[in-house]
């Protein structure tokens, strides 16, 4: 299809000749952190970030705030998926138009969750059905569209990782949610890029310091790309392998946790393509960059690489603990730890270690040492997390078991005390409750209850405090999304286009379930009145319609 097509179904906001920006030739491609934002955007940036604080994360990170945007994956700190949206609609019909705000279609596979921020929803896909002909075959696209109607703002467009099958998996695109702060949008790419982004994209002009989107968006950095209105502006870069030495394994994901100055990023460091050791044994699996230079500032050094057991897809959270900040991040090695987050920029030339206050063995009786002996058993291995840890009320709620691909079926979630330090294993443990077969799905933690999904095809319900089950549900197929909560309601989706609506309430009750076109593995997330929902082809804006 011709890029004029594509604007004639209004999918981009250009015309047929797009203007070229000039990019510059002489600049030198490096794929090292760049940085720079200007006093203005800094201020505004500042105020937002302030106001997102006042909202959200308030003194206890307990209640859920007034909700408008939705910036970032899951709740601002807490990653609960929790909304106080209202008015959300109870069922939609894509194919009659019922509650269809709009649709705008992505690429063939979707694995990123829609964030939403200053009139722009953005989410990352795969390039199988481009949007601009000159990016032609496999790419990871963070797509930037309208929040009004839908419509193209701007797309980034990565080139694949190759020929690493298992570094960057085919058509599975950008698989990271974005999370956004005032005019600068934080990304990690498919080739494990963590990059700065001008919400704003080239409408405004190519801002620096990194002025090479022309080189970068080639798969051949020889044969620079003219850089059209409808690209990315990218402002600065970090690339975790060529910094850090970083294995990705499968796909890089990472929800990042932006907190203060800095943000926390987990690195996606695992197997190598045989799925027999981890090749980067020393690479971190956890970062802290400047949010203004991306700056590398933190790292851990708890020595996860070597008890990985498949890959390191856990993002960060945030919580507030007897007066004191903690980061709290789930390993590869399916124990979760808490740190201090950074304060300042260590000393130029130097790295900060994060420092400890915590760990927490989720299974601490599975096997320990030459764990990738057990790759392949579906009774015995260790565990790994591959949700996000949800902090609310003081407690961590953790989803952990065997690899889905590679370890045991039993999986679990765990509702243990946030406080100590040292290692807290044998004494912060609260309860813990069996779920169905492995699991990838962050629980939502609401009114006394949580909802969480797992592999089986089940969504159970249990209380937050005791773990008492309440009621399950079979949902008639695999769930790799998360609940959303909102409205009195629990929406997800599954892995065989059903979408779920049920009550958020001690009594099980369906509400309605929506056949669509394709798998569901982002998660429904509310904002602005609206509820997004992603399948692997379409994004769906669904808003009540009205009387």
């Amino acid at each position: 299809m011709t890029l004029e097509r594509w604007m004639t179904v209004g999918l981009l906001k250009t015309s047929s000749s797009p203007e070229t920006i000039a990019h510059r030739p002489e600049a030198v491609f490096h794929r090292g952190h760049r940085g720079g934002q200007s006093g203005r955007r800094r201020g505004r940036t500042f105020i937002r970030s302030l106001l997102n604080a006042v909202l959200f994360c308030g003194l206890g990170l307990a209640g859920v705030a007034s909700a408008e945007d939705q910036p970032q994956w899951g709740q601002d700190c807490s990653r609960n998926m929790v909304s106080a949206e209202t008015g959300l609609p109870e069922s939609f019909d894509p194919a009659a138009g019922t509650n269809i705000k709009w649709r705008a279609p992505l690429g063939t596979e979707t694995y990123s969750t829609p964030v939403i921020a200053g009139g722009k929803v953005l989410i990352g896909t795969n390039n199988q059905r481009p949007r601009d002909p000159r990016h032609k075959g496999d790419r990871g696209v963070l797509l930037c569209l309208d929040e009004a109607d839908g419509t193209l703002c701007w797309q980034l467009v990565v080139p694949k990782f190759l020929p690493m099958l298992y570094r960057d998996w085919p058509r599975s695109g950008i698989c990271s949610p974005a999370t956004v702060e005032g005019e600068r949008v934080y990304i990690v790419s498919n080739r494990g890029e963590v990059m700065c982004l001008d919400l704003a994209g080239q409408a405004n002009g190519n801002d620096g310091p990194f002025v090479d989107e022309a080189r970068l968006m080639s798969p051949d950095p020889s044969e620079p790309m003219d850089v059209v209105k409808t690209d990315a502006d990218v402002i600065w870069l970090f690339d975790m392998q060529a910094e850090l030495g970083v294995h990705q394994h499968d796909a890089s994901h990472s929800a990042i946790l932006l907190h203060g100055d800095f943000l926390y990023v987990n690195t996606s460091n695992g197997l190598n393509d045989k799925h027999d050791h981890i090749p980067a044994t020393g690479a971190p699996s956890l970062i802290a960059l400047d949010k203004t230079t991306g700056r590398l500032a933190a790292r851990e050094n708890e020595n996860i690489g070597p008890r990985t057991f498949h890959s390191t897809w856990s993002s960060p959270a945030l919580g507030r603990v007897n007066g004191r900040t903690l980061i709290f991040f789930c390993g590869g090695d399916g124990v979760c730890y808490a740190f201090d987050p950074v304060t300042s920029l260590p000393a130029a030339g130097t790295v900060a270690g994060l420092k400890r206050v915590w760990r927490f063995d989720c299974d601490p009786t599975a096997p320990k040492d030459n764990v990738h002996q057990y790759i392949k058993n579906r009774s015995e291995s260790p565990s790994n997390v591959k949700s996000t840890p949800v902090f609310h009320q003081g407690r961590l709620y953790v989803t952990y078991g065997g690899d889905i691909w590679w370890g045991k079926n039993q999986a679990w979630i765990k509702c243990f005390k946030a406080a100590g330090t040292g290692d807290i294993t044998s004494s912060a443990e609260l309860w813990s409750y069996p779920l169905e077969r492995h699991c990838c799905s962050t629980p939502s933690v609401h009114d006394g209850l949580v909802f969480v999904a797992d592999c089986g095809g089940l969504v159970h319900c249990v209380d937050a405090e005791t773990g008492k089950p309440y009621w399950r549900h079979e949902a008639k197929a695999e769930i790799w999304a998360s609940t959303l909560v909102a409205d009195g309601k629990v929406y997800i989706g599954t892995r065989r286009g059903h979408f779920w609506v049920l009550a958020a309430s001690r009594q099980k009750k369906v509400i309605s379930e929506i056949k669509l076109d394709s798998p569901m593995h982002a998660t429904p997330v509310a904002a602005n009145g609206v509820l997004y929902v992603a399948t692997m082809k379409n994004l769906y804006a669904v808003k009540t319609a009205a009387e």
